[in-house]
């Protein structure tokens, strides 16, 4: 058995497991880790708990701290400058005369790299685009290109029920959604009346998908 931790770098981001070690960490509390692209500032939201060996992937990074006052100072002045890079980006963009759609950008808590998030009809050539960038902000750049959904969830919204959006307040990964789970709730098939704000099948066509086998598995 495995102590572990859960902690998401978002409010609707994916769950990721640390080693708490000695820590008295806490859910909700705020800490320090490392992972693949950096340093990072995260929220537990998965207390301490025991899990075997076939729930992780081993191995398991340990936390490095708890979160200070200074490092939630820190994580501000990285959200400020990455809204500000934003202005930069687009207008490199136009110089270079590329067809995306900037998104979001954010900093790696550590600011050694500043990820741009961006939306495009096809693939781009961003190769020199990159370069201008990292010449101008000097840290490692990196662009990913997102889907439409993704791009829900980073920007937020109501949905046609009129609550925020599943996929931008809780949702921490987008299950598969069928046109079939549709029919099978004897939900009308008109595309504006089963899409969400995405323009895709909306994701809570899922969430009772599995009641309705039941009941047609017992009919």
């Amino acid at each position: 058995m495995y102590e572990i931790v859960g902690v998401r770098f978002k409010p609707a981001g994916k769950i990721y497991y640390f080693d708490p070690g000695d820590l008295p960490i806490q859910k909700e509390t705020h800490v320090i880790v490392e992972t693949a692209r950096g340093v990072e500032y995260g929220r537990v939201v998965v207390g301490k708990r025991e899990v075997s060996e076939e729930s992780v992937v081993l191995p398991l990074k340990q936390v490095m701290r708890i979160a200070t006052e200074s490092d939630e100072l820190t994580l501000a002045e990285n959200r400020e400058r990455a809204r500000q890079a934003m202005t930069t980006f687009r207008e490199k963009v136009a110089r270079h005369q590329l067809e995306m759609k900037l998104v979001d950008a954010e900093y790696t808590f550590d600011r050694n790299k500043l990820i741009f998030y961006f939306t495009a009809e096809g693939r781009v050539d961003f190769r020199e685009l990159v370069k201008d960038l990292a010449s101008v902000f000097r840290v490692r750049i990196e662009l990913r290109q997102i889907g439409v959904r993704d791009e829900a969830k980073i920007l937020g919204g109501i949905g046609p029920c009129g609550r925020l959006l599943c996929c931008s307040t809780w949702m921490g990964e987008f299950d598969p959604v069928s046109i079939r789970m549709a029919k099978d709730q004897s939900l009308s098939l008109n595309p504006s009346k089963i899409s969400g704000l995405c323009g895709r099948l909306m994701c809570c066509l899922k969430f009772e998908n599995d009641a309705y086998q039941d009941q047609d598995a017992m009919a």
